[in-house]
């Protein structure tokens, strides 16, 4: 989708609604009154899944001329999204459903935070309705205020503490979340918002960059701290965000 915006070739955006169109097929009233499954064995609902999945049906509805379908459809995922249990009594997202479709209180991650936002600012600007940014806004506020995700103002996963146990796929996704907290502050023109962002930024790049401008799992810098492709893809997603 992005390629399309910023192209306006048509192909990528018949792309993204064939995926879209894929995607779909795995959505499953029957179970959890919703939701798209994370696997084609059909194992189990969570919140990157449903995250993507609504941000990509409510991007589709807003490009396609005429379209009521992916209208309808990022309704309903929103609306399954919000209802559906993964946002805890904290106000933020957990992994996903257990199998009888109850919140698995399993790991709060900052991209899942991140994808929620996303989804419910795509559906805010196609609707216009203000229930969905004011849910966005939520899961913000609950994301950079609380101390779950946010220590001394920077972002942290819970893997960057202690022995810096993140696996490659955690290690990205502390810059997925600033990418979708960037397009919220820009919904809201939050000057806290863009605060963070900033923060952040000024953060991992004084504190965790080293001489060869690798930039570390541990925005906040210490040891132990890892540098990998990954790191550095999440810090650019940092940077970026603050551009």
């Amino acid at each position: 989708m992005a390629a399309y915006d910023h192209t306006g070739d048509p192909r990528y955006l018949s792309m993204a609604t064939t995926i879209a169109a894929y995607v779909h097929q795995y959505w499953d009233p029957g179970t959890c009154g919703g939701g798209v499954w994370w696997d084609r064995e059909r194992t189990y609902k969570n919140a990157v899944t449903s995250g993507l999945y609504l941000r990509l049906a409510a991007s589709v509805h807003r490009r396609t001329p005429g379209d009521s379908v992916w209208l309808q459809r990022s309704r309903t995922a929103a609306d399954w999204y919000l209802a559906s249990g993964m946002i805890n009594a904290s106000g933020l997202v957990n992994d996903g459903l257990t199998r009888d479709c109850r919140n698995n209180g399993q790991t709060v991650w900052t991209y899942n935070q991140g994808l929620g936002i996303g989804g419910l600012v795509e559906i805010w600007r196609a609707t216009g309705e203000t229930r969905w940014l004011d849910a966005a806004r939520r899961l913000g506020d609950t994301a950079v205020n609380g101390t779950a995700l946010t220590r001394d103002g920077v972002l942290t996963e819970s893997c960057d503490v202690g022995q810096n146990s993140c696996d490659d796929n955690q290690k990205q996704f502390k810059g997925i979340f600033m990418r979708f907290l960037a397009d919220l502050a820009v919904a809201t023109n939050s000057p806290a918002y863009r605060d963070y962002v900033k923060r952040q930024a000024d953060s991992l790049w004084t504190s965790d960059r080293d001489p060869l401008n690798r930039i570390g799992q541990r925005w906040a810098g210490g040891t132990p701290n890892q540098t990998d492709w990954r790191t550095q893809a999440s810090g650019l997603g940092a940077l970026t965000a603050a551009s």
